[in-house]
């Protein structure tokens, strides 16, 4: 989380920069049009060496439905399914992560 006078682009470049050594995988990072930039772009690539892949509406107002969006969006939906989600109470970030996958796990196997 940022103050309010910290842009979610500031934010996202400087928790990049923070955490470079633990996104090392990553190799395509998929972003709203409020990430677009030239220096969001800049940051990614020297800090992960991963390319940026801004997916955005064709039109303003008529309702399409885009690939990389729906994934998202459809796992954002997902996980809204665990209580435990609904709202990030743990004092830990990486005992958050860990409930993601988690729940991330009990879809997996409800599908089995």
């Amino acid at each position: 989380m940022t103050r309010a006078n910290v842009s979610d682009r500031d934010g996202a470049s400087a928790m990049i920069a923070l955490h470079a050594m633990h996104l090392r995988q990553v190799q395509n990072v998929l972003v709203d049009g409020g990430y677009s930039g030239v220096n969001f772009q800049l940051d990614v690539a020297s800090n992960l060496n991963a390319t940026v892949q801004v997916a955005k509406r064709n039109e303003l107002h008529r309702f399409e439905v885009m690939p990389q969006r729906w994934v998202v969006e459809r796992s954002f939906s997902w996980l809204e399914n665990c209580r435990r989600l609904w709202k990030n109470c743990e004092r830990q970030l990486t005992t958050s992560l860990q409930m993601v996958v988690l729940a991330f796990l009990a879809l997996l196997f409800k599908r089995f």
